[in-house]
């Protein structure tokens, strides 16, 4: 797992979800998902101080700061799809809309507006839109033909899809198996139906693909500065 900090990037965005009143999550897990597991087990059961009674095993918690979630930790499989991953979560979603990302980037969207503009919208899903940041920093010429260096700009054409997304249960019907992408199958057959909505977000996004964009997250969490800390 990636971390920013001490947390690994999903409890980054947990928190985010939290803040907004969203505390019940269901994860989908893949390659190293125990990782995943064991990082909830071990937070839970090391966080705060401990007495521990030798003679009989017994751990008593004391004080410990646990935010109230309820975290399922879903297997689905190594090699499946992103809509089937989707899918194999159906038997934990209740049959209600939910809220869905991809757990690979951070941002400062505001959750209870989107989810509002998905309910007005009346469609079957919303995506966020999201200008996507340059992967480079540019330069800037002044006199003599002499540079400087500037921060890294949001690109100024173009939106992407940012990964928070609104679907409505009905949704999983069309997804037949393990195999389906919910970007080509599935997103881009309700685009085509006129059931997918975006909802423009201009505030910071930030993914976590590469070397340089961990380093960047990073940086803004040490620096105290990090745009997606809406709990802070």
């Amino acid at each position: 797992m990636v971390e920013i900090g001490d947390r690994p990037i999903l409890w980054h965005i947990m928190k985010h979800y939290a803040q907004s009143g969203f505390t019940e999550f269901v994860v989908a897990l893949g390659y190293k998902g125990d990782d995943i597991k064991r990082f909830f087990i071990d937070f839970l059961s090391l966080s705060g101080d401990l007495t521990v009674r030798m003679g009989d095993g017994l751990v008593e918690h004391h004080d410990a700061d646990h935010d109230a979630w309820t975290v399922h930790l879903v297997d689905t499989g190594a090699e499946t799809g992103t809509g089937g991953r989707v899918a194999r979560l159906a038997p934990w979603l209740g049959g209600e809309p939910f809220m869905l990302t991809y757990g690979d980037g951070v941002s400062n969207v505001d959750l209870a507006s989107l989810l509002d503009f998905h309910r007005s919208a009346g469609k079957l899903a919303t995506v966020t839109a999201v200008r996507p940041p340059a992967r480079f920093g540019g330069l800037a010429f002044g006199p003599d033909r002499t540079v400087t260096f500037t921060e890294k700009p949001q690109v100024g054409e173009g939106w992407i899809n940012g990964g928070f997304m609104v679907i409505e249960p009905s949704v999983l019907d069309l997804i037949p198996g393990d195999a389906t992408s919910l970007e080509a199958d599935v997103l881009e057959s309700l685009s085509r139906e006129g059931q997918l909505v975006g909802f423009a977000h201009d505030g910071f996004w930030q993914p976590m693909d590469t070397l340089r964009d961990v380093r960047y997250l990073r940086a803004l969490w040490a620096a105290g500065t990090a745009p997606w800390a809406t709990w802070e």
